[in-house]
């Protein structure tokens, strides 16, 4: 087999792989910092991303959030970023021989971001500027490469020619280049990502609720260590949601449409919302991927105006039945019109446990509607509210199988102990809490190694719209490995069903067990 020049200068592979690796890197990260400087574009990786996301059946979502949580949306991204890491490394490594065919990768690499950001729901920016940064990763990164590759084989020439490889010099030059322009575009993005949002909340002072929640009742929260605080710090508060960035919405320039079978339509501005009644109430919310004795249910102090009044503003027509709420990344969910301007403490909120709306919990407004799972209620970054029937519309998750009515179904948890936690002969002393908004708690029960049901204490109860917290103390526990399941029952007399049901369509059922040991 005869041996060609071309493949006798054909630099080594790692250097090829470096080459692509390069290319790809900067064109995502100057796309990336671009994106940062236009309000409401996405990324071109977030671009992809959330096509994945639209896309991706309701099984595989499940499976993501039971396996990573609230990692998840990290997981995604990982996954986005090593795929096209891998991709432009091989390329680069086609490339030393045949540059072109590395050329037609990348750019349908490119191709594909540029698609994807053509149909992305969560822009906020006209269909033009959302194509921005995508078409300049897509140059930065065929320019890139074209200049680290020409300089890649003209080092490998140079090095067949002279064995002491001139041409070197070249070849670190481009790649420091193109390592800089990446360092530079990836400084800009993460400097000026969510900037906005940020600065705005950093400026608001909320007004004093025109009607204050009373105080936490004294015993609501039980004595027992390791069972939740029962308001949940904003820190701690789950969020399970499909926004791969926080939506970047300040308040100055934010306003609510309040539209569809209404009298009037009405636009309120964030100093509007302000200047009205506030009212503040506790309410734990709930989502539907929270597993048996999962950790998606949180309490919090909610500070907003009711949505009932709301809609008062507007007029509702006679036939509505729902509403639709839209968010900033233009998610869109059902609710019920009854669950809305009904006795229950349904609000468009702006605080939190007494501070504006964190960015990743819905700054500047949200909904807060007690009793529903939040996939048909509690829409983040909220702007839009149509009065209108469900005949008309399907919310995001109710078109993936998921069902249009989702009142929360009532649960119990064991936070203490903890799977195999041990515990002194003497001090096995349980916890944890139980939840039936709207309804209420009555009494929880546990059953050790599968005996007698016995009943729990209770803590205070706050409001039928929170949760309650139990404990109990078991005296004449044997030393061992023990089991213990918890059930609760409802002020309607209904007690917890230990039939296992599934996340979809509707949330799951069943007892909640843990094992422990007592030495």
């Amino acid at each position: 087999m005869t041996t060609t020049t071309q493949d006798r200068a054909a630099a080594p592979w790692w250097a090829g792989a470096l080459a692509g690796f390069l290319a790809a890197a900067s064109g995502v990260a100057v796309g990336t910092g671009v994106a940062a400087l236009l309000q409401g574009v996405p990324s071109p990786i977030e671009s992809v991303g959330n096509r994945a996301v639209d896309y991706a059946p309701p099984f595989l979502k499940e499976f993501a959030v039971k396996q990573f949580g609230t990692a998840d949306k990290p997981v995604l991204i990982g996954g986005v970023v090593a795929t096209l890491a891998l991709v432009a490394i091989v390329a680069g490594i086609v490339g030393r021989r045949r540059p072109r065919l590395a050329i037609i990768v990348v750019a349908l690499l490119g191709a594909l971001a540029i698609v994807a950001a053509a149909i992305d729901r969560t822009t906020t920016a006209s269909r033009a500027l959302t194509l921005v940064p995508s078409v300049v990763t897509l140059l930065v990164s065929l320019g890139a490469l074209l200049l680290v590759l020409a300089n890649l084989r003209g080092r490998a020439a140079a090095a067949a020619a002279h064995p002491l490889g001139l041409g070197r010099r070249g070849f670190l030059k481009a790649a420091l280049g193109v390592t800089a322009l990446a360092i530079v575009g990836g400084t800009v993005g993460r400097l000026f990502g969510d900037a906005a949002a940020a600065a705005s909340r950093s400026g608001i002072r909320l007004p004093r609720a025109a009607t204050a929640a009373p105080e936490v009742p004294a015993g609501a929260q039980v004595d027992v260590t390791g069972v939740s605080e029962f308001v949940t710090p904003n820190r701690d508060f789950y969020r399970v949601d499909t926004a791969l960035r926080i939506p970047d919405v300040p308040a100055e320039g934010w306003s609510l449409r309040i539209h569809g079978m209404v009298d009037r339509e009405v636009n309120l501005s964030f100093r509007d919302l302000m200047g009205m009644a506030l009212e503040e109430h506790r309410v734990t919310l709930t989502c539907v991927s929270n597993e048996v004795g999962g950790p998606y249910v949180g309490n919090a102090l909610w500070l907003g105006v009711r949505t009932a009044t709301l809609l008062e503003m507007a007029g509702v027509q006679a036939g509505a039945d729902a509403i639709k709420s839209t968010s900033a990344d233009r998610w869109t969910a059902g609710t019920p019109l009854e669950a809305v301007t009904d006795d229950r403490n349904s609000m468009v909120a702006i605080g939190m446990n007494g501070q504006p709306l964190p960015l990743a919990h819905g700054f500047p407004a949200r909904l807060v509607v007690p009793g529903l799972y939040g996939f048909v209620s509690a829409t983040k970054w909220l702007t839009e509210i149509e009065v209108t029937r469900f005949a008309d519309f399907k919310g995001y998750w109710t078109t993936r199988d998921y069902t249009a009515l989702a009142p929360i179904k009532f649960s119990s948890r064991i936070d203490v102990p903890k799977s195999f936690q041990a515990f002194a002969k003497d001090a096995v002393r349980m916890g944890g809490i139980a939840w039936a908004q709207t309804v209420g708690i009555e009494k929880v029960e546990l059953s050790i190694d599968k005996g007698e049901w016995v009943e729990a204490e209770l803590g205070t109860e706050d409001t039928v719209e929170t949760w309650r917290q139990w404990s109990y103390q078991w005296d004449d526990a044997t030393t061992g490995v023990h089991q213990v399941a918890i059930r609760a029952t409802t002020k309607d007399g209904e007690t917890q069903t230990s039939d296992r049901a599934p996340i979809r369509p509707n949330g799951t059922t069943g007892w909640h067990s843990v094992q422990f040991r007592v030495e």
